[in-house]
């Protein structure tokens, strides 16, 4: 990953609760009572395995933003 991630984002209108992110990155996502996926430790990950996780999302739920605040994923 060329840029570092500063913010990560969850989209809880896109979120459906596949919990392929906690799969990827337990240690940064959980999901809440409505079974929607929130960030618990945005520093849970590197960067690259963050980004993988963020791509693993079937509808791409997980916006990711570098350090200045351009959005890097989607």
């Amino acid at each position: 990953m060329d840029k570092k991630i500063g913010k990560i984002v969850v989209d809880r209108d896109l979120c459906i609760g596949a919990a392929s992110c906690i799969a990827v990155t337990p240690d940064v996502f959980e999901l809440d009572d409505e079974n929607k996926a929130v960030i618990t430790n945005p520093k849970g990950a590197d960067d690259d395995t963050i980004l993988l996780s963020a791509k693993s999302c079937p509808t791409h739920a997980i916006l990711l933003f570098d350090t200045e605040g351009n959005q890097i994923f989607p």
